[in-house]
């Protein structure tokens, strides 16, 4: 068993909510959003996120908090002499590549910040911004040391364990940028011209809907929630038997669709009111933030500190994807906690350099027509993520008896049986039928997927 746990219901919230809004919902949600159809995205995501997503939420609490073990463990808790325990094998692997990559991103927040404090973000036009940016990811000495610091950051942090970093960051700092965010959503939308994108993110347009934005609209809902990796399992684990583990679920979910959509509000108003084009991918949030608050007064002094606390959300969600390694590997054992975050932060540091470099000197090695960082955020967030929340889709309905189901359900709590069976029904037959339907649509996922196996 564990020895840890959160102090409070609100601290595994706070934590869990920091895991799941983090660069999902603030960096990648606009513009996967803006390179997906915008207002249609956001629906289809909104659809995915309360029928699919809530309820794999809620069966990774359920895993968790039952065994009170970690992500490997748990399954082999529940299903002992089997090879159900290749979920969490499968969650770990696909946190380590998810942090490779996650962690350049987190490394161009940290540059950002220094060059907010030297005065380098100051007085520039959007255009000015946009190329800075580009020269800062393509300098592969300055992306390979911010990564590094990020890691860092990260690793000091787990190391400390769930109390004395994991929980403080999350308790003070995610409300912080929430206030923040208001603030610069309310500049973004009295923009000259904001209007326009104002229509493009709320006013759906549903003939630009692809199977692709299907598929990716599922990704985004697992990647902002942290599920199909059992991130959420591990996190569970650390929660009292006393609370309620679907008011905490509802509460992450709605978080997260709070910061979705204050990213929208604050990006899409931005991006037409300055000429800019939506669907100009990952570089969309550090191109435009800039620019919007340059536009407010003590611009500079809130850019700062909206890119630290931005940082932190980063970091929220960085600790969880480690943490489910070093708790697999430490199985509870603390003196062993220190050396595990340190040597596999250090591994997936060294994994993600070619995802640093892929904007720069490696930018012409493709993987089947991507950049190294897209392919493997394409890995990640299109198939391994899905695939990992249609196997717990699977094994909870099948591995865990349904008064097992409604006893973890009902604690803490006064929710009646009509709500179980809605979520039994969800989690049994609409979130696995979602997820393969999906998967049998989208041709390119299953080109790429042969595309790595073949010899």
């Amino acid at each position: 068993m564990n020895q840890q746990q959160w102090s409070s219901k609100l601290a595994f919230v706070f934590a869990a909510a920091g895991s799941a809004v983090g660069l999902g919902a603030i960096w990648k949600f606009p513009y996967v959003a803006g390179t997906s159809g915008g207002g249609a995205f956001f629906v289809i995501f909104i659809l995915f996120t309360v029928l699919v997503g809530l309820p794999l939420l809620i069966a990774e609490f359920v895993i968790g908090r039952s065994t009170q073990k970690n992500a490997v463990d748990s399954y082999r808790a529940i299903a002992p002499n089997s090879s159900w325990d290749l979920i969490g094998k499968l969650g770990i692997v696909t946190c380590f590549l998810l942090l490779s990559f996650y962690s350049v991103v987190g490394g161009w927040v940290v540059i950002y910040i220094w060059k907010t404090i030297t005065g380098a973000l100051t007085g520039l036009g959007a255009a000015e911004y946009e190329t800075i940016f580009g020269e800062t990811i393509s300098n592969p000495a300055l992306s390979v040391f911010a990564q590094l610091a990020f890691m860092v950051m990260v690793m000091v942090v787990v190391a400390k364990g769930v109390k004395g970093g994991i929980e403080r960051a999350s308790t003070f700092m995610m409300p912080a940028l929430f206030i923040l965010f208001l603030a610069l959503v309310i500049r973004s939308v009295t923009l000259e011209g904001a209007m326009e994108g104002l229509e493009f993110f709320l006013s759906p347009d549903f003939s630009t809907i692809t199977s692709e934005t299907v598929l990716f609209a599922m990704g985004q809902s697992f990647f902002a929630l942290s599920i199909g990796v059992s991130v959420m399992v591990t996190y569970s684990s650390y929660l009292s038997k006393e609370e309620n583990i679907v008011q905490s679920a509802t509460s992450v979910v709605a978080m997260n669709f709070f910061v979705a959509l204050l990213a929208g509000l604050a990006i899409f108003p931005a991006v037409f009111s300055f000429n800019m084009s939506p669907d100009e991918g990952p570089v969309l949030l550090f191109n435009v933030l800039p620019t919007v608050f340059d536009q407010m007064p003590f611009g500079t002094f809130f850019l700062f500190i909206f890119l630290v606390l931005f940082l932190f959300a980063a970091l929220t969600s960085a600790f969880s994807m480690l943490e489910i390694i070093v708790a697999a590997r430490t199985k509870g054992d603390d003196h062993k906690r220190k050396k595990a975050a340190w040597l596999f932060g250090t591994l997936i540091f060294i994994a993600g350099v070619p995802s640093a470099l892929s904007y720069g000197v490696w930018g012409e090695v493709q993987i089947f027509g991507n950049i190294i960082f897209d392919a493997i955020d394409f890995l990640v967030s299109n198939i391994l993520m899905p695939l990992g929340a249609l196997l717990i889709a699977i094994f909870v309905p099948l591995k865990i008896s349904r008064a097992t189901l409604f006893a973890e359900f009902k604690e803490g709590g006064s929710l009646g049986k009509r709500v179980f069976a809605g979520w039994f029904i969800l989690i049994k037959y609409v979130a696995p039928l979602a997820i393969i339907i999906v998967f049998l649509d989208v041709i390119g996922a299953f080109s790429f997927v042969a595309g790595l196996i073949a010899p």
